[in-house]
């Protein structure tokens, strides 16, 4: 299991879990749910922000929102 944060561009992969903190409600309410598949689009030159695919739609996250998100890397 990885962090959101390590996925390199291009990456499919689906949401295991949340840090437990303030933020996963908030991410949970964007669409990163347990169980949802992403994909990370483009990662800006200095490592931050990412751009992934979620639920249908781009979001753009900071690296440290990033980190609080584990997940399982998809193999297609």
């Amino acid at each position: 299991m990885k962090r959101l944060s390590e996925l390199g561009p291009g990456t499919i992969a689906r949401i295991h879990s949340f840090e437990k903190n303030d933020l996963f409600l908030k991410l949970m309410e964007m669409g990163c749910v347990p169980g949802e598949l992403i994909k990370v689009e483009l990662i800006a030159p200095l490592g931050d922000p990412i751009s992934i695919t979620v639920a249908g739609y781009n979001l753009s996250l900071r690296l440290d929102e990033a980190e609080n998100i584990f997940m399982e890397e998809e193999v297609l």
